[in-house]
């Protein structure tokens, strides 16, 4: 029988080196690829990716390999541009429905999105959603075209994002974000607050407690009355906006959204419904409930969010119900006086 030679024994070990090698060399870790594209510095700002924010993700659970597969360990010297997948391998469903609508063929999925800083709709906030639509479609004139129909037209476009009337979304419910003046002028104009800015108010503690002062996770009426009611927080209030939870790509113009009971409408499942949502320092947005229809009450709840026909205050109710009985009764009263004393009067030219 022939001895194996030195040859034969070291190649089974080559075998496996090689192996070893093919499979290392594509399985390049996400951490890897941010090392060099975190750094604008390295890479160029086109290609640079904010890791906090990326890591929060749902596609950061796929890891970049999920989308760019031709990428290995000798990447970039390998000279090769990497691979990118299409968003419809994933989202085909959206995919199909996006390509019917009135966007389909204007704007592809990264015009709008961007793929390393994917969010859930209800970790953006409407501002975020509004800007996005604005990049696009000037705001002025977004404003000018809708004014020829829609009373206050300016007002509506800052308080809806555009997908709440332009989409088939579904599970609208009121989102408040904590908005500060620009200057420290009381006639200046107000936008929406970022991290730093409550940072800085809240001191040590979490942010959310500026609202949600026993840090039970749900804010009640009477916290509500006393943020609005703190002097401390006169440049700041809470603006409200009806948000969609379930969000969907049909971009069209509905026939229901000409209606104005599509909000508003006495006591609607939406108004019913409410969160402050507090910003993130990865650009997301972070909700906390409210006490169910304190929107409702826009004496002492939410008086910056107010939606004619909607939104209601029983105090108000009552002085309003009063005011009518009293001008009713007045008249009554008078003109029933008259009617029993005109004997008296008969003659004495009244």
């Amino acid at each position: 029988m022939r001895q194996p030679t030195k040859h034969m024994l070291l190649l089974p070990n080559l075998i496996l080196a090689l192996l070893f090698c093919i499979t290392t060399a594509g399985a390049m870790e996400s951490t890897d690829c941010l090392e060099c594209h975190s750094d604008a510095e390295m890479v160029g700002e086109s290609f640079t990716i904010n890791s906090e924010h990326f890591d929060t993700t749902a596609h950061a659970e796929m890891g970049c390999s999920g989308c760019h597969e031709s990428v290995t360990e000798a990447h970039p010297d390998d000279g090769l541009p990497p691979s990118k997948a299409s968003c419809k391998d994933c989202h085909d469903d959206v995919y199909k429905e996006y390509t019917l609508s009135l966007h389909g063929s204007n704007a592809s999925c990264s015009d709008c999105h961007n793929p390393h800083e994917a969010k859930s709709p209800t970790e953006v906030s409407g501002f975020d959603m509004n800007r996005q639509c604005s990049s696009c479609h000037d705001t002025a004139e977004t404003v000018e075209s809708h004014d020829q129909w829609l009373p206050q037209a300016g007002l509506h476009i800052e308080a809806l994002p555009c997908i709440t009337c332009h989409t088939g979304s579904e599970n609208y419910v009121i989102t408040m974000y904590l908005i500060k003046r620009d200057q420290d002028n009381r006639y200046s104009n107000f936008k929406p607050a970022g991290r730093e800015d409550l940072e800085r108010l809240a001191g040590e503690k979490p942010v959310q407690e500026l609202v949600d002062t026993d840090n039970n996770g749900l804010i009640s009426l009477s916290e509500l009355r006393a943020f609005n009611n703190n002097p401390t927080y006169t440049d700041m209030r809470l603006w409200g906006m009806m948000t969609p939870e379930s969000v969907t790509h049909s971009y069209q113009i509905l026939d229901n959204r000409w209606d104005c009971s599509f909000c508003h409408a006495s006591g609607p499942d939406a108004m019913q419904t409410s969160y402050v949502a507090f910003p993130e320092k990865d650009g997301t947005y972070n909700r906390l409930a409210v006490e169910k229809g304190a929107v409702l009450d826009v004496l002492n709840g939410t008086p910056d969010f107010y939606m004619m026909g909607a939104t209601r205050n029983k105090w108000l109710n009552i002085a309003g119900l009063l005011i009518i009985v009293g001008g009713t009764i007045m008249p009554i009263g008078h003109g029933t006086l008259r009617f029993l004393t005109r004997k008296n009067r008969e003659g004495k030219g009244h």
